[in-house]
């Protein structure tokens, strides 16, 4: 009887196992069956909590890749390049011995001696600075550089170096702006400079000034995306590169500039500069019949490839600087005078001095020249007799011809930090000081502007140096600028009148500008002299002034406009005159016999072949047929690169390099520019060092004699 209970128990058990069990079944089949519903619904839907599963795979197995966009290349009027892309390199050598391949090849630098040797040739660095580099004293050092000898390195200079297959020997790339014509308008080509972006990490060209300052959202492109899918070893997946977006290059700018008379202006300035040892010169030539500068510079200026200079003249000082013109603001006020019929040039006034609004208007010679008429006041450059003339046209005439001719307001050129210049025009003194460049002040190109209208027969012209704006996508000119009428403050009759005056300046026997004659043309011009003024009043000394001149010819129908300042001058064994008609004579006289012969022989616009893989004779004598110089460099047989890019529009006359490998030879750069003999350096890699200015007449290696990558050249350069 006692075993029953215990049966019980025992059944009792197994039942209840049994139906946990059945319950633990269903529980999991009722889980498995959730899994089994969720991962379709995964698999489907391809989410999960508003993740898209998708997306985020190709994003964990997709890398995006920036393609960089070119920024745009500035041109001169010809379409040589004066300011384009290209990229520097900083060179470092790991020194680590741990550093191997995967293979076991060493990564660092395993020949000290033959590393030193070929960095000492194509660096400026010693052999032994460079030996001594690259034995730190540290044991533990990773890697050395090689400070400012190791840095900005050309693509030339980094080819040559990975020729030689030195172990151990990396490159870092940088953008960089390249201006291979170096001192060449540069405050108004301007710069721009590598910037790194604190957000993105991502270093781009950014305008710091000049065109390439204003005209920064136009020059700077947009960066495209390239998308590669990897493998989970992060290998690429064959075919599987896609270009979602493409880059945008930057839109091209085509300026105004000649490039012949923009070399010569820079040379005759440093000349004149070095000369009269000034503390600032100014320099403007305009094509007088479209307002187009044709060139223009400043003194002190820089070295837009160098740097060198740069932060001493952080400024352009054709527009932003303000100062009293002096006499050369007699041209608008006679002018002024004889369209409001106030001038009679026979009538006759007292010249020397001149008692107005309780001062006194005093004449460079201040005893005068006795009773002379107003022609003559103007040909002597007579103060007196300007303040007469303001007297008698009256203050409020001579005021609203100021602003006729655009002064006391911008010219508006499109450059940053443009001046308007100002002037009390108080008083009677006051006011007539303003009518022979007193009491006022003006920009360069505020007198640029006015000079048209008296050199374009009333009309006057809005200045500027952008010829056109070219989008490199599409080749669609985005701007064109034209001749633009500004005003017209004067009639024909006068400014024929006027420029009639102006030659009695230079050819009338008490003249003062008889220095800037040119032999064969006829010069309409004005020379002028002002004091300096301070917060304390105008400064004192022999050399305290501004000295200019503005010239027009031919006189009859100008042609070119041309317009010099020189700024206290500190060596007085020459006048200010001689320094400055140096410079006028040769650069207008080379204005005027280029539009001659141009007139005689019209230049051409070509446009550049595809000479790629072409044989090269047949290359040569294509462009020949063009009229294009031709320079080979190589002696293969077939084109692999070319200097201006297919389909590019070059003046007849240019010189091409052609590209075809194999052993270099030295060519015959005499009579070749700045421009050309830098950008076969460029080409070919040689270590330039240069002397003089405007065209070559001497270098260091013969014609014939071959050359290589690294070798060192020495070219002076001369004035024709």
């Amino acid at each position: 009887m006692n075993n029953h209970p215990k049966r019980t128990s025992s059944s009792k058990t197994r039942k209840n196992r049994k139906i946990f069990g059945q319950w633990l079944f269903f529980i999991v089949m009722a889980l498995f069956a959730l899994l089994i519903v969720r991962f379709a619904y995964i698999g489907i839907f391809k989410d999960v909590k508003n993740v898209n599963l998708k997306s985020r795979a190709e994003q964990l197995y997709t890398q995006k890749r920036t393609i960089t966009a070119k920024r745009g290349t500035i041109y001169d009027s010809s379409g040589q390049a004066i300011a384009e892309d290209t990229s520097t390199y900083s060179i470092y050598a790991v020194v680590d011995h741990s550093q191997k391949s995967a293979s076991g090849k060493p990564l660092y630098v395993t020949n000290k001696q033959k590393t030193a040797t070929v960095l000492a040739k194509y660096l400026s660095i010693s052999k032994a600075k460079a030996l001594k580099t690259l034995t730190p004293s540290k044991s533990n050092t990773y890697q050395v550089e090689f400070g400012t000898a190791g840095a900005n390195i050309s693509v030339a200079t980094k080819q040559a170096i990975q020729k030689e297959h030195l172990t151990g020997i990396n490159f870092v790339s940088s953008p960089a702006r390249e201006y291979p014509n170096e001192t060449f308008a540069s405050q108004i080509i301007g710069i721009a400079q590598a910037q790194t972006s604190k957000k993105t990490g991502k270093t781009s060209l950014v305008g710091q000034m000049g065109i390439e300052l204003a005209f920064n959202k136009q020059l700077t492109g947009t960066n495209g995306v390239r998308k590669v899918k990897q493998d989970t070893s992060g290998y690429q997946i064959a075919d599987s590169t896609q270009t979602p977006k493409k880059a945008k290059n930057g839109d091209n700018i085509y300026t105004t500039f000649d490039n012949k008379l923009q070399t010569l202006l820079e040379s005759q300035m440093s000349s004149a500069e070095s000369g009269s040892k000034a503390t600032s010169m100014n320099a403007i030539v305009m094509n007088a019949k479209t307002g187009a500068i044709v060139a223009a510079t400043q003194r002190p200026t820089f070295n837009a490839d160098t740097k060198v200079g740069l932060s001493k003249v952080w400024r352009n000082t054709l527009i932003e600087d303000t100062y009293e013109p002096g006499s050369t603001m007699k041209v608008f006020t006679i002018a002024a005078a004889i369209n409001s019929s106030n001038f009679n040039p026979n009538a006759y006034y007292n010249s020397g001095t001149y008692q107005i609004g309780g001062g006194k208007v005093t004449d460079w010679n201040p005893t005068g020249w006795g009773a002379i008429t107003y022609r003559q006041g103007f040909e002597r450059s007579s103060n007196v007799a300007m303040a007469h003339l303001e007297n008698i046209m009256g203050g409020t005439t001579w005021k609203k011809y100021l602003k006729k001719f655009g002064f006391l307001s911008s010219t508006n050129s499109g450059l940053a930090n443009e001046a308007s210049g100002s002037s009390p025009f108080k008083g009677a003194l006051e006011q007539a000081n303003t009518a022979f460049g007193q009491g006022i002040t003006v920009t360069a190109m505020q007198m640029m502007q006015g000079f048209t209208a008296i050199a374009n027969n009333g009309k006057m012209l809005k200045p500027y140096f952008i010829d056109k704006i070219v989008d490199p996508n599409t080749n669609k000119v985005v701007t064109k600028n034209h001749k633009k009428v500004v005003g017209t403050p004067i009639t024909k009759k006068t400014s024929k009148l006027v420029r009639k005056y102006m030659q009695d300046v230079v050819y009338g026997k008490n003249g003062t500008g008889s220095k800037y004659k040119i032999s064969g043309y006829r010069i309409a011009g004005k020379t002028g002299t002002a004091q300096i003024g301070s917060s304390s009043g105008y400064e004192s000394g022999s050399s305290s002034y501004v000295y200019s001149f503005v010239g027009m010819a031919p006189a009859k129908n100008p042609k070119y406009i041309m317009y010099i300042t020189l700024k206290k001058p500190q060596n007085t064994t020459k006048s200010a005159e001689e320094y400055m008609a140096v410079v006028f004579k040769s650069v207008m006289k080379q204005a005027l016999d280029q539009a001659k012969a141009a007139n005689q022989k019209q230049i051409g616009v070509v446009t550049m072949p595809n000479l790629v893989g072409e044989n090269i004779t047949a290359a040569q004598q294509a462009l020949t047929k063009k009229s294009l110089q031709v320079t080979v460099i190589g002696n293969q047989t077939k084109v692999t690169a070319q200097s201006i890019a297919a389909k590019k529009k070059v003046m007849n006359n240019n010189r091409i390099f052609l590209t075809t490998g194999g052993t270099t030879t030295m060519p015959d750069m005499t009579d070749w520019s700045q421009a050309q003999v830098n950008q076969f350096v460029k080409l070919t890699g040689l270590k330039l060092s240069s002397s003089g200015s405007g065209f070559v007449n001497k270098q260091s290696i013969k014609s014939g004699s071959k050359i290589s990558a690294g070798q060192a050249i020495t070219v002076k350069y001369h004035q024709k």
